[in-house]
């Protein structure tokens, strides 16, 4: 019985770290980052998973995330510290703006299919520079106009609700709206995502995170999701979600197709080849 215990305790951990993933279903996934995030306003984070055992475990078993979360680069967005979650808990992707482009769905699409975290966050953020930028059509060099592209859908819906507000008043409602841009732009770009949707395997909500308070304000999922999973384009052979996914006439059925007519031939033949022999065995009884 004591080595039962032993074997028990030594395997506790592991079980633990497997369970992280696989067993979190989206609504219990959304339920650990808000407990985090209150933990993290009220100042009493537990800092989960960064001991060395923790470290030495994601070493042996690999990663097993339960939510990926799409981030701003901004430094006073530490996503692990807002969430009060560790090592292994999240897969995080940060870039200016949170925007959702090809390399940022694709690293997206690892994390959701690959690893399968059943929940992906859209992160914006309170003054975020790079919303500021297009709201202000601020002077940008080099790279930054192609990546603050992204946000200008937004910029434009913002205006549009708000006819009443200019200048820097936009910003706020522009940073919300670019949160559920790229929503848009993740499941418009991509039918894994929208296959996973439609499975009910993830589920995909807009978020913003208040720099000074330190508080989520949870926005929910995109209003037009439906509709968006409906009209999701391969972003390689530009194919809809539903035609990739129900095609008959795809290579793979075609070979299925193939390989039981080759199949069917074999039995054909071998029921002629045992009825010429049986007719060949009574001629021959029967002289």
């Amino acid at each position: 019985m004591k080595k039962f215990y032993f074997f028990f305790l030594i395997l506790l951990p592991n079980l633990l770290l497997a369970e992280n993933a696989a067993s979190v279903s989206p609504d219990d996934a959304l339920n650990r980052l808000r407990e985090g995030n209150e933990r993290f306003i009220a100042g009493r984070n537990i800092h989960p998973h960064l001991d060395k055992d923790r470290r030495i475990e994601t070493s042996k078993d690999g990663q097993k995330p339960f939510a990926t979360i799409l981030g701003c680069s901004d430094s006073r967005v530490p996503v692990e510290q807002i969430f009060d979650q560790g090592v292994g808990d999240l897969f995080v992707v940060k870039v200016a703006g949170n925007v959702a482009d090809t390399d940022e769905i694709g690293t997206i699409e690892y994390g959701t299919e690959h690893l399968g975290t059943s929940l992906l966050v859209v992160l914006g953020h309170t003054k975020c520079g790079a919303v500021t930028a297009v709201v202000t059509d601020a002077k940008l060099h080099g790279s930054l106009p192609g990546l603050v592209d992204n946000i200008k859908p937004a910029f434009d819906k913002a205006k549009h609700e708000h006819p009443n507000l200019v200048g820097k008043e936009l910003v706020p409602s522009t940073i919300k709206a670019n949160a559920f841009q790229g929503i848009a732009d993740i499941i418009s770009h991509s039918t894994i995502i929208a296959k996973l949707l439609k499975q009910g395997k993830l589920k995909i909500v807009a978020a913003q995170y208040d720099i000074e308070t330190g508080e989520i304000e949870w926005l929910g999922e995109h209003p037009n999701q439906k509709a968006l999973i409906e009209q999701a384009k391969d972003p390689v052979h530009g194919e809809n979600a539903e035609a990739h996914e129900t095609s008959f006439f795809s290579i793979p059925n075609l070979i299925y197709m193939l390989m039981f007519l080759f199949i069917c031939a074999i039995v054909v033949g071998i029921i002629l080849f045992v009825a010429a022999r049986k007719v060949k065995y009574a001629t021959s009884n029967e002289d």
